[in-house]
This record gives structure tokens, sequence and C-alpha cells, in this order.
């Protein structure tokens, strides 16, 4: 099964790393959603935070965003309806207990980049696994942007933003940041969530 590899590469690492994960033409598909998307205004800058504490700060995150939902187009439900397969595949297995997956665009333009960051808000356990596919297909090593990710033990990898690669990783167990690219960096940048840990069954 597709999804086995990332699987066991989570149990072992808490994360994994795989190529060419969507094919060519869904990868070149997304791509031209977002551009469509752009040309249109559609996209907005992203904050930090949420809630009534979400702020707009460039020195932080300079990329601009639009969240997926539902019915929007069909190569998008087609990523969704790919990513709830891992959701369940990920439950079966590693008993995540994942109850979703939300998704945005993310459009980084050129001189754009996003500090050191966890993706799991101190308060809030929902945000259980990352998963960041990249729509670049002209990408080369000195357009930058690649995701640098921080491990316990101070080592650090960069991530290369090619087109249809797949990253996955826990979200709170990895400190990772966006470098400065040279050029638009466009990704679909999503999380899958469970119901936070003090919230009570009725």
């Amino acid at each position: 099964m597709q999804f086995d590899p990332i699987i066991d590469d989570l149990a072992e690492h808490g994360w994994s790393l795989r190529h060419s994960f969507l094919s060519d033409d869904l990868t070149l598909g997304l791509a031209a959603e977002c551009r469509k998307r752009e040309a249109q205004g559609a996209l907005a800058p992203a904050g930090i935070g949420r809630g009534d504490a979400l702020t707009i700060r460039e020195g932080i995150r300079g990329d601009q965003i639009q969240w997926l939902e539902p019915g929007q187009s069909p190569l998008c439900d087609c990523y969704l309806e790919l990513m709830d397969g891992l959701r369940l595949r990920m439950n079966q297995t590693l008993f995540l207990g994942l109850e979703e997956f939300e998704c945005h665009f993310a459009l980084y333009p050129p001189g754009a980049f996003y500090k050191t960051h966890l993706d799991r808000f101190r308060d809030d356990d929902s945000r259980c696994v990352t998963a960041v596919v990249y729509l670049n297909p002209d990408w080369q090593p000195a357009d930058g942007g690649e995701l640098r990710m921080h491990f316990a033990d101070g080592s650090q990898r960069d991530i290369p933003p090619l087109a249809g690669d797949l990253l996955v990783f826990l979200s709170g167990e990895f400190p990772h940041e966006v470098l400065v690219t040279q050029t638009d960096r466009l990704s679909l940048t999503g999380w899958f969530r469970r119901r936070p840990a003090d919230v009570l069954a009725l």
C-alpha cells in the first residue's frame, strides 16, 4: 500500500519524506489551481496565532494562503480524498485517533520566509500530524525556499520543495522553518487533527 512507507517512517523516526508522491498531472493541476486563486486575489497574507489573537507579522512569516474546502474543484477534492486515505491508514496502524484533515494553499513570493516554529499550539494539541506537498515543477537549488527541520540532537535537514514530494511529520515534535525563497514557492500545507485532550466525551 502506498501509505505504508509513511507509516513505517512515522513509527521509527517521527517524520517521512516521499519523493514523487503525487502524479505529475495532479501536481501540475494543483499548481495551476493555486495560480488561478492568486490571480483572482483569493490568497490572503497568513497570520500568527489563532482566533482573536491572529495577527499578520511579515517579520515572522510572509506566505499567502487560502484554505481548501470540499467541492471547490475536482483536483482539490482528489487531493483531500488522498489525504483522508492516509488519515484512515494512520488510525488503523498508529492508533492516533485522527478525526479530520485541514489544509491550505501557500504561496511564498520572492523574499518570503517563515521563522522557526512548531505547528502545534501551546494550549491545543489537536494538530497531530503535519503534511506538506510541494507544487514547484521548475525548482532549482538556487531558488531557496527549503524547509529546514531541526532535530532534538541539534542536527538539521533542509528539504527542497520539489514538485510532487510529500513531507509528513509529528506536529508537536519538530521545530522547522522555511528559508528565504528567491522565486514563487507553492505548496499545500495541512494538518491531521484529533480531538483535543481536554475535551471530554459526553
